[in-house]
Parts: structure tokens; sequence; C-alpha cells
């Protein structure tokens, strides 16, 4: 029983020996070029063109073609969805360019908000110009609330066909509009 115990440990110590050699054969030979190049180039094939042959087949290809040098405005259609997503974007960077400044206003300038709201009053700039600066403040926030509500259906997975995605534009600018126009009365 005790020699056959001991009969396996030997073996298995001679299979990880002669594992150990071969590793060691192929990593002298193909692993460490500078002492036999050959072995590991040999079978390097040897490229077709040059790097500058390519790119000038790369160019000639393209202008034949008339291809643009690279994707601009003058390449794609301005589409509602492309507008929309451009417009999404400026407007939370706007409010939170707004807010911030607001804030940091608030800590900064002499006084409180109800005297900075008496000087407004004090200007007497008229509905007209009052109610103009109204909807400018309210439009980006409302635009930018009812076009999350249209991304919160995305995430869902509804509305991704393409006349839906036009459909559901319109309707949220004709709700920004409306809201914002709301807004600005009161």
């Amino acid at each position: 029983m005790r020699s056959a115990a001991v009969h396996g440990f030997v073996t298995s110590l001679a299979d990880l020996k002669m594992a150990a050699l071969l590793l060691r054969h192929a990593a002298r030979r193909c692993l460490q070029p500078q002492l036999r190049p050959a072995f590991c180039l040999r079978n390097a094939v040897p490229m077709g063109t040059t790097a500058k042959q390519e790119m000038d087949r790369f160019w000639d290809k393209n202008t034949r073609l008339d291809r643009p040098l690279s994707p601009h405005m003058t390449i794609y259609k301005w589409s509602l969805p492309m507008f929309m997503s451009i417009t999404h974007r400026g407007t939370g960077v706007a409010m939170s360019a707004g807010v911030s400044l607001f804030g940091l206003a608030a800590l900064v300038l002499p006084g409180d908000y109800a005297s900075y709201l008496e000087l407004i009053k004090s200007l007497s700039l008229g509905p007209a110009l009052i109610y103009s600066a109204k909807f400018a403040i309210a439009f980006p926030f409302m635009y930018h609330t009812w076009n999350g509500i249209r991304h919160l259906a995305w995430d869902l997975g509804k509305g991704f066909k393409i006349p839906e995605v036009y459909q559901t534009g319109y309707i949220v600018l004709g709700l920004t509009l409306l809201s914002a126009a709301g807004i600005a009365t009161l």
C-alpha cells in the first residue's frame, strides 16, 4: 500500500518535471528571440504594402467616392429629435448655471430677496416686458420637465418608433408652450 502511494507521488513528480522541461524548452525557443531569432521570425510574413501606401489608398478611395472629411452638420439634415436632444441638454446646463449663479448671488450680494424684488418693481418695466421675462425663465424649466417625462417613457421602452418619436416631440413642444405661458401669467 505504502509503496503504491510513494510510486504515485514519484510518477506525478516526474510528470511535473517533464512539463516544466517542455515549458522551458518552448520559452527558450520562442519567447527569447535573441537566442534563436529564426525560430520566431520564420513564420512572419512581410507586409504587402507600407503604411504610407495604405493611407494613400484610403484617401484615394475617399476622394474617388466623394466622401466628406468628417461628419459635420452639412451631412445630417436637422430633424426634430436631434433639435430636441440638443435643446434638452442646453436647458439642463442653463438651469444648472442659473441656479448656481442665483445661489452664489444670494450668498455674496448685500440685502435680501425682497429688497431686489422691490428694486425690479420700482423700475416700472411694463407688463409685456415682465411677462416676457417670466416666460423666458419658465420655458427652459417646463421644456426640460416635459422632455424629461418623455425620456422616462423611453426608459420604459415606449415610443421608439419614428412616428411616435415625432408625435411625442410635438406634444412636448405644445405642452411646454402652454405651461410656460400659464406660469408666466401668474
